[in-house]
């Protein structure tokens, strides 16, 4: 089980390395934040242009058939995902945090390339959906260590009574890349006519995804290691040992992380499903409500950051996340139902409702994550547990989703949305207060 002293750290300030001076932290920073943009910008892009893409590489008998498919291969990425996150986090716990963001950051920005650049089906046949695939699982395994090395590798360069807000700056990113993504879906579909999107047009985001993808493999080959991580790895341990060191002491905090990240079901339905939700259940013009989600996801970036400093004051559980699990049980269905409402500003309001308590939860949840493991073992214990149940909620979330709208049933999305976030909100409850005992220690 996980002891107070792991929740504090096994490393106090005085036992940290003085390799990383203050002056550096910025462009350490920078390393983390803008390689976590570029890593979410590619993986989220390929969500939002599915059903542009779908019929060029994944032709079926109907559209429908084709978006599924395309949603299958999107799932793929995050069966890969816990795969990954269970064999490369412990390499991240034994060789650094940095070694393993900048292979991540190249293997995401390879795949963006890889999907950009690959021939239409009728071009080169069967070779189109397997590049697709291929390009996917190579995402997953990027995706699949990126995130808890990124939130290890930011809150453990914070100073320590900021760790909330720096914490919350690897939640930003992926909301701007959310964000960017988005928006940059939005303006190829307005730019384009509908048959040179089809075309060529949905193929942009992706190069520049991958392009864009050379400025974060710079700067993380430059980063510092974190001075936490140079205090733990002197404890020899091999790969397999960390994990099962992880499972033997802190499985108490393994079911308390994994129930932090279940809720990502809400985010990806939200992120990359709720544009093509609106357009399958009310005919809503794809272009409008791309630009709408824009407009919501704008909000949820300016609301991270100040709720994680915040939770440097407040404290992490109190209001976050309790409070954003319960608005998402008020929330969601009646939001959903509002979209039968027609016009702009309506889907606007959901979009933004929606977003403002995912941005509650996003803000908190990879700090109070990274506190509950010692760093010897931080990321295998993140990576362990937020991988298997990203995968399992949030990589299903879109193809759930069209499943229950194909069966005649678009409202079971918010109920399947409500019962898992219920249910997070059960073990919340039983975590334990780590920022202000953080920021009152010695």
């Amino acid at each position: 089980m996980t002891n107070s002293n792991d929740v504090l750290n096994t490393s106090s300030p005085s036992e940290l390395p003085e390799a990383v001076q203050p002056s550096r932290r910025p462009a350490n920073m920078a390393a983390g934040t803008i390689g976590h943009f570029v890593e979410w910008f590619d993986w989220y892009i390929y969500g939002l242009l599915a059903a542009v893409f779908s019929g060029q590489i994944f032709p079926s008998h109907s559209s429908f058939a084709s978006l599924v498919a395309a949603l299958l291969t999107y799932a793929i990425g995050f069966v890969v995902r816990p795969i990954s996150g269970i064999i490369i986090s412990p390499l991240a716990d034994r060789y650094g945090r940095q070694v393993v963001l900048t292979l991540s950051i190249s293997g995401m920005a390879l795949g963006s390339l890889i999907i950009a650049l690959t021939p239409p089906f009728a071009m080169i046949s069967y070779a189109a959906p397997v590049l697709f695939l291929f390009a996917r699982v190579l995402q997953g395994i990027s995706a699949g260590s990126e995130m808890q090395s990124a939130i290890a590798f930011m809150v453990e360069h914070a100073p320590p009574d900021k760790k909330g807000l720096f914490g919350s700056f690897s939640n930003m990113a992926s909301g701007l890349a959310t964000l960017a993504a988005t928006g940059s879906a939005a303006i190829v579909t307005a730019a384009f006519d509908p048959d040179t999107l089809a075309a060529w047009g949905w193929r942009i985001p992706f190069l520049v995804g991958g392009i864009i993808g050379l400025v974060g493999l710079l700067l993380r080959a430059r980063a510092d290691e974190s001075p936490e991580f140079e205090a733990s790895s002197a404890v020899e341990k091999s790969a397999p040992g960390r994990l099962k060191a992880l499972l033997r002491e802190h499985p108490m905090a393994l079911l308390q992380t994994a129930a932090l990240s279940a809720p990502a079901v809400a985010y990806y339905t939200w992120a990359t499903f709720l544009p093509t939700y609106a357009n399958l259940t009310t005919g809503r013009n794809t272009a409008s409500t791309l630009a709408g989600s824009v407009i919501g996801l704008a909000l949820m970036v300016i609301i991270v950051p100040i709720c994680g400093a915040l939770s440097d004051r407040l404290g992490r559980r109190k209001i976050f996340p309790i409070v954003a699990a319960i608005g998402m049980i008020v929330l969601f269905y009646p939001l959903l139902l509002l979209l039968n409402r027609p016009g702009f500003w309506v889907y606007v309001l959901v979009s933004s409702s929606g977003w403002v308590v995912l941005g509650v939860w996003q803000a908190v949840y990879p700090t109070i994550q990274a506190e509950l493991f010692p760093a010897s073992v931080r990321v295998s214990g993140i990576g362990f547990a937020h991988q298997i149940v990203t995968a399992v909620f949030g990589g299903t979330a879109p193809l759930i989703a069209a499943a229950f709208i194909g069966a005649g049933h678009p409202m079971f999305v918010a109920i399947y949305m409500v019962t898992i976030v219920a249910l997070c909100l059960i073990v919340y409850f039983t975590l334990p207060e780590t920022g202000r005992k953080r920021r009152l220690a010695p």
